[in-house]
């Protein structure tokens, strides 16, 4: 509790003097250490076997099989190990979606956590997808505590029956409080259910926890399933960071929901989150005095990458059923035939011409949706960057790689200008073009799946224009679209109730469909077979000059397509800059760079260098204070600085730099105040290995974290 932390620093510096005398083992007997190991996985999204349906095949790096052989090895180890799941776990694979979602016995997720023995599992937002009865037929069968502790009943009592639990391993009490994002109501407040409920602050919550727990605990863990960082609130009620301002008493933090790789070795405590699919767990290691308290704590994520899967969870009852019954719906059951592929080829590799253009998959999805509810217009994303239907056979699989969500649809009127609000909406999701950038890009602050496209409606999007100026020239059946004029929009659940929360539309739900957007695609496969790929042409992007006959350009596109740089995803390459730093295989411009004249040697500022370098372990930052200070690891919070003036004065400069504390003389060009400096001055003051060929610095480094998928769940 928070004598942690207020012990903890001391409590390290008697530990290392104690060391100096004392071997490890004298130690803890002399002290009475105790060492606990906490396990969190998050988002696992159903995926139980480690088995990707869409394209029937085994995976080789993810899911709770492996996550179980993982676990039964650091037991082995540290019989003081705690296994927590921070939810999004009943949802998300065919098995969960389609063949147990309503028929819930013998559900195969609680069947694995209940093997792998979890001490507690945590709530997420997917948890309420298919309505709370649904929800409790399933917590019903699971043999761990589950977790909500901001998320009440009607009569104030908690909706799965407890806030936290207490744990003992070793002698010492740890309590795990579980809270959830307080959003549920945005994406499923139509659900059945979830209306009745209450979704408090998770800080609140938490510190009501914390209070009612008293002395009965010696550690507290908090699972969030949330980010760090606040998603929709202004008061950080959906912040975990807000549980560590407000509730000092916290010991270890898990996060979930933005399926990212996150660990903090560095703040007064442990925190991490994964990515998602079981792909990788995090590890705390907490060690504790004999007057318990922690004295040591690290966390780290660890990759299931080639870990075997525990034949042993794979054998138990319902998941063996289950295994069956989904590869059985999958395989034996042709639905149909697609007649071409549906998705044309992507000029750069990872830049998805489905949201580029006009595609069949968008338009066949698009189709049914009007079809089936009768509307004027209707959305369309696309879910999955590489969702395609591939000439030939068609399965359920392939109709889940195209529409991966358990979603119905709904139908609602809205205004010519609501209309366009919501298409302004959608339109954001790129980057805003810049002359000279050779493609499109897409806005990393808006993942795909809030990347709609519409279906009833002709439209330009003009992507010269500042986000929220881009839709022109809409019409509908011919007639330009008027902001009066009134439309029957068709989406799908959760976008109504996103739209609704934003205030893009205002209208209230007319129509909601009996079957889900795949059953839909299911009967017209049935209907249409074999599926012919068509495409209208409703849209196009406008306001862009790509150069496509440029000869930089497809030089640029050769290297991105064999792999040598990478995808420029979220921030188009422009042919009008230098691009002479590449990390990782990203463009930056150091278009102040200068020969020396001291053989072919380029030098390069050392601040450009250090925007350049953030994110990656080389990452740095950069001060004055006399002299020049470098602190290696540290945000670099400078800002573009301008291009040196043309004939500016160079003068040989031998400074020192303070490297971490520690002097170190470099050789530099000193220009207009700053430091300029070689490939091999930046391998001696990071300890890289950065290379300079005919001006372009290039630097292969690990990634500081790992951003993961960017889509939160």
């Amino acid at each position: 509790m928070s004598k942690h932390r207020r012990n903890r620093i001391l409590s390290a510096v008697l530990s290392a003097a104690l060391v100096l005398s004392l071997s490890t083992t004298a130690l803890a007997a002399e002290t009475g250490e105790v060492h606990l190991t906490i396990i969190g996985t998050s988002d696992t999204h159903g995926n139980v076997w480690g088995y990707s349906y869409e394209d029937m095949k085994e995976s080789t790096g993810d899911g709770l099989a492996r996550v179980s052989t993982y676990v039964n090895g650091v037991r082995a180890e540290n019989p003081n190990t705690i296994l927590v799941d921070a939810g999004d776990t009943i949802q998300g694979t065919i098995m969960t979606d389609d063949l147990y979602a309503k028929d819930t016995a013998d559900h195969p997720v609680p069947a694995a956590l209940n093997y792998m023995q979890y001490d507690a599992w945590v709530l997420g937002n997917h948890e309420f997808n298919f309505g709370v009865d649904n929800l409790k037929a399933i917590l019903a069968q699971a043999e761990m505590p589950v977790l909500a502790a901001n998320v009440k009943n009607a009569d104030g009592s908690y909706l799965t029956g407890a806030g936290y639990t207490i744990v003992e391993r070793g002698g010492v009490n740890v309590a795990i409080i579980g809270v959830t994002t307080p959003n549920i109501p945005r994406w499923d407040g139509t659900k059945q259910g979830v209306a009745d409920l209450t979704f408090e602050s998770m800080a609140d919550a938490v510190a009501d926890c914390i209070e009612e727990i008293g002395s009965s605990a010696d550690i507290i863990m908090v699972s969030a399933h949330a980010g760090l960082d606040a998603e929709y609130s202004t008061d950080g009620a959906d912040a975990a960071q807000t549980i560590l301002d407000q509730c000092p008493e916290v010991d270890v933090l898990q996060l979930g929901h933005t399926h990212t790789t996150y660990i903090n070795n560095d703040g007064a405590i442990p925190v991490g989150e994964t990515k998602n699919n079981a792909g990788e767990v995090v590890r705390y290691d907490l060690t504790l005095n004999g007057s318990k308290e922690i004295t040591a704590a690290t966390v780290e994520t660890v990759s299931m990458k080639d870990v075997a899967p525990d034949q042993g969870l794979r054998n138990v009852p319902a998941i063996q059923a289950a295994q069956t019954k989904t590869v059985s719906f999958i395989q034996d059951n042709v639905l149909g035939h697609a007649a071409a592929n549906f998705q044309p080829v992507n000029e750069i590799n990872g830049l998805p011409e489905g949201r580029l253009q006009d595609t069949a998959v968008i338009d066949l999805i698009g189709t049914v949706q009007l079809e089936n509810s009768g509307a004027d217009v209707t959305a369309v994303a696309l879910f999955k960057d590489t969702s395609d239907l591939k000439q030939g056979d068609l399965n359920y699989g392939n109709l889940f790689d195209i529409y991966k969500y358990p979603n119905v649809l709904y139908t609602v009127k809205v205004t010519g200008a609501e209309m366009k609000a919501y298409m302004e909406w959608a339109a954001a999701c790129w980057n805003q073009w810049q002359p000279g950038d050779m493609n499109i890009s897409f806005n990393p602050d808006k993942p795909g799946y809030l990347h709609d496209h519409f279906i009833g409606l002709n439209y330009e999007v003009n992507l010269s224009k500042p986000a929220g100026q881009r839709i022109e020239n809409v019409t509908f059946q011919g007639q330009p679209l008027s902001d009066t004029q009134e439309l029957t929009l068709c989406v799908n659940d959760y976008r109504y109730t996103g739209l609704k929360n934003e205030g893009i539309i205002s209208g209230e739900k007319l129509w909601e469909s009996s079957a889900s957007v795949r059953d839909m695609l299911l009967v017209y496969l049935g209907q249409h077979d074999p599926l012919e790929p068509t495409v209208d042409n409703n849209w196009k992007i406008t306001g862009v000059d790509l150069q496509k006959d440029n000869p930089q350009r497809a030089a640029y596109i050769e290297q991105i397509n064999s792999g040598k740089l990478a995808v420029p995803y979220n921030k188009s390459i422009n042919l009008n800059e230098a691009n002479n730093v590449v990390v990782n295989g990203h463009l930056f411009s150091a278009a102040s760079a200068v020969s020396s004249g001291l053989g072919d040697t380029t030098f390069f500022r050392l601040r450009d260098l250090a925007a350049a370098f953030q994110g990656t372990k080389a990452a740095f930052n950069v001060d004055w204070n006399g002299s020049v200070v470098l602190t290696r690891g540290g945000t670099y919070t400078g800002s573009a600085l301008p291009e040196r003036s043309e004939g500016s004065a160079i003068t040989y400069s031998t400074p020192t730099v303070l490297v971490d504390g520690k002097p170190m003389e470099i050789t530099a060009l000193y220009i207009e105040g700053n430091y300029y400096i070689s490939a091999d001055t930046v391998n001696t003051l990071l300890g890289t290995q950065a290379t300079e060929q005919n001006g372009v610095l290039t630097l292969t480094v690990d990634l500081a974290s790992d951003a993961g998928n960017g889509n939160a769940g």
